[in-house]
């Protein structure tokens, strides 16, 4: 397990991070998610070990991290990281070889990937002859060729059209369940509540939602309600505990404040014509990140 004890992290005046404590299952992917500046990044350097925490501690194990642990975590950040006048084998196989592989094992491995991403044919080109989404798939392999037991991924779909983004979704997967721990990142929230079991979500260095993704939601409240119906709906913009009112192409979505008021709203509904669909939904994890930390996104 990754434990990060307390942790705080200042920039002079600034606290980027403030006494963060984070408990990351073994082999699962945990979301960390926030706005720019929540310190999500300044959180993946100290695990990573390029910025020491100002106070409290993190291990993985039990133990510090430093550069004897180094070869078994990989990291995607964010930035584009590759060298762009290199040919893809030459830096990768070198990546590689900085990560404790021999030069055969790491040309093995980025074999396998480059065929299991369809992009055998791009080895030896060099990296600026490719699409941003060739280049994110790239800069995908350079973080896992040498097996990883701890994974960083911060916004690793990003340039990818959705083909790709299923395609490093499988493999993510796979890695999970082969073993590795993953730390997930990402301003798509479908994505991660597809792929995460546990999350936290930061606000100004510190957790505002911090848990296991069920009871995130059931302890939230709110629930969302389509409708659609062969009659005028209007009248349901000022019901009681109606608190987000949304007109679609064929009817209405509300967010309520709890079930109750849901069951309210479907007994008001009879009798006034024909109710094509009336459906009642968990709140997304998006609509939890906007009120939680809504305002320091914007």
């Amino acid at each position: 397990m990754l434990k990060i004890s307390q942790v705080t992290k200042r920039f002079g005046k600034h606290t980027a991070v403030d006494h963060l404590e984070l408990d990351i299952p073994e082999q699962e992917m945990f979301g960390l998610l926030g706005a720019n500046g929540a310190g999500k990044t300044t959180t993946f350097r100290m695990i990573l070990g390029l910025l020491q925490p100002t106070e409290g501690k993190i291990t993985w194990k039990d133990k510090p991290i430093d550069y004897s642990v180094s070869h078994s975590i990989g990291y995607l950040p964010e930035e584009r990281g590759l060298y762009p006048k290199l040919k893809v084998k030459e830096q990768l196989v070198y990546l590689g070889r900085l990560k404790g592989m021999n030069k055969k094992e790491a040309e093995m491995e980025l074999s396998r990937w480059l065929e299991r991403f369809n992009i055998v044919e791009y080895a030896d080109k060099k990296v600026e002859e490719l699409s941003k989404g060739n280049q994110q798939k790239i800069q995908f392999i350079t973080s896992i060729l040498h097996k990883p037991k701890l994974l960083i991924l911060d916004e690793p779909f990003s340039g990818l059209d959705p083909v790709n983004v299923e395609l490093l979704k499988d493999a993510v997967t796979s890695l999970k369940e082969e073993g590795t721990s993953i730390i997930f990142s990402s301003h798509r929230m479908e994505h991660v509540e597809e792929l995460c079991q546990h999350l936290c979500i930061l606000q100004r260095g510190k957790p505002v939602v911090q848990g296991e993704l069920r009871q995130i939601k059931r302890a939230f409240g709110k629930k969302n309600v389509t409708i659609h119906a062969d009659y005028d709906l209007d009248f349901l913009k000022n019901h009681s505990g109606v608190v987000k009112w949304k007109e679609t192409m064929e009817g209405i979505k509300l967010q309520v404040e709890n079930e109750e008021i849901s069951q309210n709203i479907f007994s008001k509904l009879s009798g006034r014509g024909f109710l094509r669909k009336f459906e009642l939904e968990e709140p997304s994890l998006n609509d939890i990140f906007i009120e939680k930390a809504g305002a320091s996104y914007e």
